[in-house]
Formats: C-alpha cells, sequence, structure tokens
C-alpha cells in the first residue's frame, strides 16, 4: 500500500524527517496549514521546541485539525513531537495534542550542552542490531497510561512507547541514516 505522509513543517527539524522519507520512497507533504493534511494517511510531528510548535499551532490552526486527522490516521512524533502528542506536560506553556497516555516531562536529560548520543538495541525488530540513539534536550516520559505499550528502555526510563495510532520517542531517529524506525511507523501502523 502506498504511503503519503505529513510532516508537520511550522519549525524544527522536519527537513530531516523529509529526508528519511525520500531515502524509503515514501511520498510526504509538509504541513503549514490545515488543508495540507489533505492528501495524507500518517503524520510525522518533529522535534523542535514545543512551547513554539504550541504557538504555532494555534497561530495556524492546526490544532482542530491534527486532533480530528489522528482520530483517523496514525501519527508519530519524535522529541519536542513526543511532548505535543502526550496527555500530560509538566509545563503549562505546552498545549498537547492527547493522543496517547503519557505523561512527559520537558527537557528531562538537561540543557543543550548535555545532549548525547548512545546505542541502543531495537528488540521490537527482525534486525535488532544497534541503533544510534540521539538525545538533544530530551523529554522523559514519567509515566505511561492504560493502552500504552513501551517499546524501548534506556537507563530503566521508557524512550519509546505506542498505542494503536501514535508513536512516541524520547530521540531523534531521522538525525541518523538508518531508517528502521521510520520503517516500522510504516509498517505497523
Amino acid at each position: 500500500m502506498a504511503r503519503h505522509l505529513g510532516i508537520l513543517a511550522l519549525q524544527g527539524d522536519f527537513a530531516k524527517h523529509a529526508a528519511m522519507l525520500k531515502q524509503l520512497d515514501v511520498a510526504y507533504s509538509l504541513i503549514k496549514k490545515p488543508s495540507d493534511l489533505a492528501p495524507c494517511d500518517g503524520l510525522i510531528i518533529p522535534g523542535g521546541e514545543s512551547t513554539t510548535m504550541t504557538i504555532l499551532m494555534h497561530k495556524y490552526e492546526l490544532y482542530p485539525a491534527v486532533t480530528e486527522f489522528a482520530q483517523n490516521y496514525p501519527v508519530m512524533g519524535t522529541c519536542a513531537g513526543m511532548i505535543m502528542v502526550a496527555n500530560q506536560v509538566d509545563d503549562e506553556r505546552v498545549d498537547p495534542l492527547h493522543l496517547i497516555n503519557i505523561k512527559v516531562l520537558r527537557n528531562a536529560y538537561g540543557r543543550q550542552i548535555d545532549s548525547f548520543t548512545t546505542m541502543i538495541e531495537l528488540p521490537f525488530l527482525d534486525d535488532p542490531s544497534p541503533f544510534q540513539a540521539v538525545f538533544i534536550r530530551a523529554p522523559q516520559i514519567e509515566t505511561t497510561g492504560e493502552g500504552v505499550m513501551i517499546l524501548l528502555h534506556w537507563q530503566d526510563q521508557p524512550i519509546m512507547v505506542r498505542n494503536e495510532t501514535v508513536l512516541a520517542l524520547a530521540f531523534h531517529p531521522e538525525l541518523t541514516r538508518d531508517p528502521r524506525i521510520h520503517r516500522y511507523f510504516l509498517e505497523n501502523f
């Protein structure tokens, strides 16, 4: 089945997600206004800055459109995108979309200088070989609720979770050349 994904393109690293989809030969649209979602059958909300993303999503009236879209199509959120898809966030300046039953702490791993990469295994894939996870001012999943499956842990903390329609990651899979997580989203949602 051919896919056409949307990538929220208000700010953040949307271009890196676009490059990953191009590598996988997947059609995509950059989403800047509600009507841009029309051809899409999935959405990626990229990393960036969640308070800025909140402001811009309100400015361009994307909240109702994305919420309605997510009732019918899958969504992947990476880093700030994970913050945006959460039910609860520890910062009242962020207006989450309430798409997955998790509570998220912004910038839990520290400031920009505390950003890091680490090798993780992907046991839920046929190819579980090490994957380079890039954490940049990464959020932390404080709690998971009903309907949430934890796919990956790092130092006893969940870093990748899913429900029936949402995949949420605390790290940036698009900042590597390894397409396995994007492929997982395409094949399993």
